[in-house]
C-alpha cells in the first residue's frame, strides 16, 4: 500500500496513539482525494498520511487539501511539513525513511516546539517606475545612453536601500525569534517585501495588535498579514544543510517521489489583513 505523506508531528500530542502500534484514523480529517487521514506511529513521532493510488491526480485542489491537513494537525502539535506530492510506495519505505532521519526530525521538532510563522507582505512605493526606466535605449554608446544607465543604476541602489530600511524597521518593531525576507519589483513599479517571522504561539495576539498599529503608522506602505501558519520557511532552513530541498508547483501533476526531508510545499497562503 502506498502512503501519501503530509507532515511529521509529536506522538505525545496525539493521546490516541499511546495504545497503538499500527496506523489509526485521524477522526473527521480527510486528505488528498477525499481519503481518510491516518496517524502512523514511529517511535516518538507521528507521521500523518493517507492511502494513495497512482491514478489519483495531484492537482491544485490536492495542493489545497495537503495544506489544510497540515494546518489541522498544527492545531494539536508542532509539525514538520513534507513537500507537496511526497509518496512512500509501501510501509517499509516509510519506516526506512523515518528511521534514517529520526534524529534530525526530532531535533527540528524540539527547535520549533511552541512556535509559529506569521507572514507579512509589504508593498512599498519605489523611487521610480518602469515608465521612467523604459526610455533607456537598447543599444548605444552616446552620452544620453550612459547618463540613463547611471540614473537607472542609482535608482536601483535607492530601491535596495529602501527595501533594507523597511525590512530593518519590521525586524525592530516585531522582534521575531527568526525571519526570512525576500524582495522583488512588481509590474506596477512597487517593491514587494515578503517576510516570514517565527514567533512564540502564545504571542500571536500581541503580534496581530502590533501589526494593526504598524500598518496605521506606515501609511506609505500597503501591508497584509496572514497566519499563524506551520513554520514552512523555517523547516526548509533546518533541512537545507542535510538534504537538497525540492518543491513542486500545485498547478501541475506531480510524479510520485520519496524525498527524505519535510520542506515547504510552496503554497501561497490566502492573505487577510487583520
Amino acid at each position: 500500500m502506498a502512503w501519501y505523506a503530509y507532515c511529521i508531528g509529536e506522538k505525545q500530542a496525539f493521546p490516541e496513539l499511546a495504545r497503538h502500534r499500527k496506523p489509526i484514523p485521524l477522526e473527521s480529517v480527510l486528505g488528498v482525494g477525499g481519503n481518510q487521514v491516518f496517524l502512523y506511529p514511529a517511535s516518538d513521532l507521528a507521521i500523518v498520511v493517507s492511502e494513495h493510488s497512482p491514478a489519483e491526480a495531484l492537482n491544485q485542489k490536492a495542493g489545497v487539501d495537503h495544506a489544510r491537513v497540515i494546518a489541522d494537525c498544527f492545531k494539536h502539535s508542532t509539525v514538520l511539513p513534507f513537500r507537496f506530492g511526497t509518496v512512500f510506495q509501501d510501509d517499509e519505505g516509510l519506516r526506512k525513511s523515518i528511521r534514517s532521519n529520526q534524529r534530525q526530525f526530532q531535533g527540528n521538532l524540539e527547535r520549533l516546539h511552541g512556535k509559529t510563522e506569521m507572514h507579512l507582505k509589504i508593498h512599498v512605493d519605489a523611487c521610480c517606475t518602469k515608465e521612467l526606466e523604459k526610455h533607456l535605449p537598447l543599444e548605444g554608446v552616446g552620452k544620453e545612453y550612459l547618463s540613463n544607465l547611471r540614473e537607472n543604476a542609482t535608482r536601483q541602489r535607492e530601491r535596495q536601500t529602501r527595501a533594507r530600511a523597511v525590512s530593518f524597521q519590521m525586524h525592530r518593531m516585531f522582534s521575531p525569534l527568526d525571519e526570512e525576507v525576500s524582495c522583488r519589483m512588481t509590474e506596477s513599479g512597487k517593491m514587494l517585501l515578503d517576510i516570514a517571522h517565527l514567533i512564540d504561539r502564545k504571542c500571536v495576539e500581541r503580534y496581530q495588535n502590533k501589526f494593526s498599529t504598524t500598518s496605521a503608522m506606515m501609511r506609505e506602505c500597503h501591508m497584509q498579514l496572514s497566519g499563524p501558519w506551520p513554520p514552512y520557511h523555517f523547516v526548509h532552513r533546518l533541512t537545507r544543510g542535510a538534504h537538497a530541498p525540492a518543491s513542486a508547483p500545485v498547478h501541475a501533476p506531480v510524479p510520485a517521489a520519496v524525498p527524505m526531508q519535510p520542506v515547504s510545499p510552496q503554497l501561497e497562503p490566502t492573505l487577510a489583513a487583520v
